[in-house]
């Protein structure tokens, strides 16, 4: 079987962080709002069933030779993946799924998990911009 592109080498780790920080975020709001008395390690369980679900799409992208950064089309496979293994990982780990929750979850993880890709993007774009001003 013959890859139609090179296997991506470091660049995959930055993407995942970002991603990892992504869902860190959604955890940390939903303590904060839901359960603010409760402990820190609460965190940790409302986080860890998206924090696996995001890292097995990456690692799935990954072995494929997809750079996980962009966007399109693997970016919205990295946020499906995400919402949908995560919320049957909660599910089956007891955490509930409150419509309400459903909702602020898959918008909250597509705005800022697509966000920063969008933001990459605009930087690289701009960059090469100028780079091309300065050249010509």
């Amino acid at each position: 079987m013959t890859r139609t592109q090179p296997r991506p080498t470091g660049s995959w780790l930055w993407p995942l962080v970002a991603d990892l920080a992504c869902v860190l975020a959604l955890a940390a709001g939903g303590k904060r709002s839901h359960e603010p008395g409760d402990s820190a390690w609460v965190v940790l369980a409302i986080v860890w069933p998206f924090a696996l679900a995001a890292g097995l799409a990456h690692v799935w992208l990954v072995s494929r030779g997809r750079r996980t950064g962009r966007a399109w089309p693997e970016g919205v496979t990295v946020v499906a993946v995400t919402y949908g293994l995560g919320m049957l990982l909660r599910a089956i780990s007891g955490r509930g799924l409150a419509p309400g929750f459903l909702v602020v979850a898959a918008v909250f993880l597509a705005l800022t998990m697509l966000g920063w890709r969008g933001a990459a993007l605009l930087v690289t774009r701009l960059r090469a911009a100028r780079s091309r001003e300065r050249a010509g």
